[in-house]
């Protein structure tokens, strides 16, 4: 768990406990969401996200706003998971 402030708000960082990564993977994810900057406050309660990073693939976020400000990470995709839909056919999706 970390704990970050945008905006003048205090916000808790949590990782869902089926996600196992190292160190350095958590501080890409914290990074990021520091990039978003002005954007998170304007996430209402409930509400989810995500965020394509290179390095580790989708990560999903979860909003919480009562009783605290507390951004859940709930699961990261990699990219060889990835699947595509076009034309009722699915195929896997190819960086281009």
């Amino acid at each position: 768990m970390y704990r970050f402030s945008i905006e003048n708000q205090e916000w808790i960082l949590r990782f869902s406990p089926n996600i196992q990564i190292e160190a350095e993977e958590k501080q890409a994810i914290i990074s990021s969401i520091l990039q978003l900057g002005k954007d998170l406050p304007l996430y209402s309660h409930g509400e989810s996200f995500i965020i394509m990073n290179d390095q580790l693939g989708i990560i999903v976020f979860n909003v919480e706003k009562i009783p605290s400000m507390i951004l859940t990470v709930s699961n990261i995709v990699t990219e060889n998971k990835w699947y595509i839909q076009k034309n009722l056919t699915i195929k896997r999706y190819l960086k281009e």
